[in-house]
């Protein structure tokens, strides 16, 4: 046995166990991901995102926020909440007239476009809502000024990467717990190679 030999069977050793543990790493990030409600392309595109405010029994979503060219959104336009959640459409008095009207889902319709700021209108989705509802802003519609709410557990839902924006995905306890697997076995990999440099191991003895 040489100490050439030595090297180099603890290099290899530390090679794959460098290439384990990253191997691990792109599994548990690959594995992250969340689930967001299908809006069967209604929000694609627009400005105002999505956020998942499922265990909040009251929530508020601006009318005239910034987007779409101007002060032209809902913000967030595309939202995840419980049946039982009462929904608050608030103007910001930005962006001319606005008013919420349903194009499908829940029978949503606050009347005539309204401009004064401060302006609201309320909606409590019961259990006869739960799905998917879409609705927009009449005289800007065709500007991008759409929204979503989808209620309920009961819902079509799409696998995200748990990407950037004002989204704010939350992650399952399924990923959280592969990630704490993942670290445990990246702590484990690396304790075996310093075991293996500290201690030796069974080389093949070359003349």
């Amino acid at each position: 046995m040489t100490d050439g030999n030595v090297d180099m069977s603890r290099r290899a050793f530390l090679g794959a166990a460098a290439g384990g543990a990253a191997v691990a790493a792109t599994s548990g990030t690959a594995a992250a991901q969340t689930e967001e409600p299908d809006f069967g392309g209604h929000l694609d595109g627009i400005d105002g995102g999505y956020e998942d405010l499922r265990g909040q029994s009251e929530v508020t979503i601006e009318v005239g926020a910034e987007g779409n060219g101007g002060a032209l959104a809902f913000s967030p336009a595309g939202v995840w909440i419980d049946t039982g959640t009462t929904v608050t459409w608030e103007w910001t008095g930005e962006g001319g007239g606005h008013n919420v009207v349903a194009s499908e889902g829940a029978s949503l319709d606050s009347g005539a476009a309204v401009s004064e700021a401060g302006s609201t209108y309320e909606y409590t989705f019961e259990e006869g809502d739960a799905g998917i509802t879409k609705y927009h802003c009449v005289p800007h519609e065709a500007l991008g000024m759409l929204g979503a709410v989808a209620v309920g557990g009961d819902v079509p839902t799409v696998s995200t990467g748990g990407g950037g924006g004002p989204s704010r995905p939350q992650v399952p306890d399924s990923a959280k717990s592969l990630g704490v697997a993942t670290t445990f076995a990246m702590i484990a990999t690396l304790g075996l190679a310093y075991f293996f440099m500290k201690y030796g191991g069974d080389y093949d003895v070359q003349d």
